[in-house]
């Protein structure tokens, strides 16, 4: 199967939407696939880099995340390489420029197209004009707009599902969590040059959040609480893996409280050199309420470590063991349930879930999922196209 994957957002650029598209193009690969990505230009790719089966369209930064790129060109040559590249479906990664480019592409060539949702956005409003530009009716609008003539939709957790339906999309839609390749966790990791580099002590403990630092991370919660853990804990190292707007500001709070030395922020690192981190830590911990799939749970899920997270839908689905970690409604809970794992540590461990839940979590079960997925898109688009008309509820799935 030749497939199209159209987003505004791909490597250099680390997010967890270039994590998953990096995952699905190479497990789909894997199974003999051929996967090509239309994105957008980006100031970390030279002009000329050669970047097989990758085709970039002239872009300019985006509005309020100027860390991420919008298309403003390159419609008619997208529709041109994908005749020549003879796709069989096409997969928008994106409610923006690359996403409406794919419905375009997908409605001249006659050929199925489908949508991941990842971001719910009503949990950035605020970053247009502080909230005062779009509100939620607004949010809701668009998305049924775009999705309009799809031919299915992934949801990758239950909330975003739940969302959407409660949008009132009818669109065909199934709920496939975003998976990892295990093998880049799972396998040994020498972490004593990472231990050096960042001046920490053999047994020190650690806590990991990797994540943008931005308002909506909520960062901040995990640093208000250093002082109190550091009175059980008084060498407890908290370690920021990212990089964002308001990396300032948290700064500005760790000498406030006087946590610097406790505190260290690393800043971005790229996706491939992320696994000596997790393998470095204790617990993986986030304060984090809007996530709609949290691909750094499940990676540090992958490397063995446990997580203390913010509760929603989607982490309460994921945590279901105590082996795997758990979820906290107020952020005063927190430090609790960091010091209940910190104090008693082999004391939750449940093999057989684990193992369960990883494979649940693996690229290898995501892939086939999308697979699978593809051809029941491909019935509803056949049946719609033959019908003329939009089919009822139940007739996406009969053969």
């Amino acid at each position: 199967m030749n497939v199209g994957i159209f987003t505004d957002t791909y490597f250099p650029q680390v997010s967890g939407v270039a994590t998953s598209i990096q995952t699905l193009r190479n497990d789909l690969e894997r199974k003999g696939n051929t996967v090509y990505i239309f994105t957008t230009t980006d100031p970390h790719v030279a002009k000329n880099t050669i970047e097989p089966n990758i085709f970039r369209l002239g872009s300019i930064p985006f509005i309020s995340f100027t860390d991420r790129r919008i298309a403003y060109r390159g419609m008619f040559h997208a529709l041109k390489l994908a005749k020549e590249l003879d796709l069989d479906i096409v997969h928008t990664q994106t409610e923006f420029s690359l996403g409406l480019i794919g419905k375009f592409v997908a409605h001249n060539l006659k050929i199925p197209c489908v949508h991941t949702y990842h971001t719910m956005y009503e949990d950035y409003l605020h970053y247009v004009l502080n909230g005062h530009l779009l509100k939620p009716y607004h949010v809701k609008q668009m998305s049924k707009l775009f999705v309009s003539g799809m031919s299915g939709i992934v949801a990758p957790s239950t909330r975003v599902y739940d969302t959407l339906r409660g949008y009132g999309i009818k669109t065909p839609m199934e709920i496939i969590p975003t998976g990892v390749d295990l093998s880049e966790y799972t396998r040994p990791v020498d972490t004593v040059a990472l231990r050096k580099k960042l001046h920490l002590t053999l047994n020190q403990p650690i806590l990991l959040t990797l994540s943008r630092v931005a308002n909506e991370k909520k960062i901040e919660i995990l640093i208000q609480n250093m002082p109190l853990l550091l009175k059980y804990y008084p060498n407890l190292v908290l370690l920021v893996v990212g990089d964002g707007p308001d990396m300032d500001d948290l700064v500005l709070q760790v000498q406030e409280l006087k946590v610097a030395r406790n505190v260290i922020f690393v800043g971005e690192v790229e996706h491939d050199q992320i696994s000596p981190y997790y393998h470095l830590a204790d617990l993986f911990v986030s304060a984090s309420d809007t996530e709609s799939q949290g691909l750094t749970f499940i990676e540090a899920l992958a490397a063995g470590l446990k997580c203390v997270v913010r509760s929603s839908p989607y982490t309460d689905e994921l945590f279901d063991d105590p082996s795997l970690g758990v979820t906290y409604s107020h952020p005063e809970d927190y430090a609790g349930l960091v010091l209940q794992y910190l104090q008693h540590q082999g004391a939750f461990d449940e093999i057989q879930h684990r193992q369960k839940k990883l494979y649940s979590i693996s690229s290898d079960y995501f892939g086939d999922q999308i697979l699978e997925f593809y051809q029941d898109a491909y019935k509803y688009f056949l049946r719609k196209k033959l019908a003329n008309e939009p089919l009822k509820d139940g007739q996406y799935y009969d053969d």
